[in-house]
């Protein structure tokens, strides 16, 4: 005898067993929230390596912008020769004649040998000199890196063989030897030969220089980067729907870049501030009596072997800047993009 089956039209019973009462995982709490930045934030914040190179950084930026009220309430500037005024602050040759360059509570980092200037506001000054310099480059040299390899690598075709070429060219110039030569040129272009130069004309020549040669690297990075990037699907949709080249460079591929465009930028400053010290210190950049790193360094090469706390200064404090700054490079480098951390 067959077994009566259940009728198909029978409601099924529901009984407290039948029911998942298992708990569903949870949301980690915040993670909807935390953007890119925010995790690189994180990232860089348990880097201490990283957090102390900005502060120092920082702490050098604040020197600079607070030369002017630091020396007032200081109560010297770095153009007087105090020694002028007071020839017992140097001795028969012309040295400090107190101990240590002259380093006491009324000159606290001592006084230049020969013309007695105060050490401590010419240091000051010198930094702001330096990092204003080697700023503005910074921002010119990566605009006009982000505008050429972006350009370059989004048109692609004739214009991305032709900036390709360009870009080989400029990298393949020894550039030290060519801002020596090229220096009294772009000089030559604003001031006739006997008239002084103005300090703000060297300064923009500087910039003008360093730019010039500097945006090349970023340009072949951005510019591989968009090579990449133009064929993904957002920016083909994007295309489909008649958005514009400019809209699309700015609102689907630039906000995909800024993660190598901070990098090579934090890389970059402390190259231009060693190369304008550089340069000040061959003489074709800032001279004295303008304060800078390089005038100083060149300054103190004069005399180290008799005085060299006028040298130590400048020298000892732009090495701290510019490796503070790379290991801060370094650090930014591993929160934005950790797969690049060795």
């Amino acid at each position: 005898m067959t077994p009566p089956t259940p009728s198909a039209a029978a409601p099924l019973e529901v009984t407290d067993e039948s029911v998942d009462k298992s708990p569903t995982p949870a949301t980690p709490k915040g993670s909807e929230s935390r953007s890119p930045g925010r995790l690189a934030w994180k990232r860089f914040k348990r880097d201490r390596a990283g957090v102390i190179s900005a502060c120092i950084v920082l702490f050098f930026f604040v020197i600079a912008l607070a030369a002017p009220l630091i020396a007032k309430l200081y109560g010297k500037d770095p153009y007087t020769t105090y020694a002028s005024q007071r020839p017992e602050l140097l001795d028969a040759f012309a040295y400090p004649a107190g101990p240590n360059g002259g380093m006491s509570s009324e000159f606290w980092f001592g006084i230049e040998p020969q013309l007695g200037r105060d050490v401590f506001t010419f240091l000051l000054y010198g930094i702001r000199t330096s990092l204003g310099i080697a700023v503005a480059t910074t921002l010119v040299t990566a605009f006009l890196g982000i505008v050429i390899g972006t350009t370059a690598g989004y048109l692609g075709g004739k214009t991305d063989y032709l900036v390709g070429r360009v870009i080989d060219i400029l990298l393949s110039f020894p550039s030290t030897l060519f801002f020596i030569a090229f220096m009294p040129v772009i000089y030559g272009l604003f001031v006739a030969p006997d008239e002084n130069i103005p300090t703000w004309l060297r300064a923009v020549c500087l910039i003008i220089v360093l730019s010039g040669f500097g945006w090349a690297s970023l340009a072949r990075l951005l510019r591989g980067q968009v090579l990449g990037l133009r064929e993904r699907e957002f920016v083909e949709a994007a295309k489909v729907t008649g958005a514009s080249p400019m809209r699309i460079v700015f609102k689907e591929l630039l906000p995909n870049l800024w993660t190598p465009i901070i990098i090579q930028s934090t890389l970059m400053l402390p190259a231009f501030v060693t190369a304008e010290a550089g340069l000040a210190f061959l003489g074709v950049g800032m001279i004295d009596p303008t304060p800078d790193w390089g005038v100083m360094i060149q300054r103190g090469a004069q005399f180290y072997t008799e005085d060299i706390t006028f040298m130590l200064f400048p020298g000892l404090s732009m090495v701290i800047f510019v490796l503070a700054f790379n290991l801060l490079g370094d650090s930014v480098r591993d929160a934005l993009d950790p797969k690049s951390k060795r």
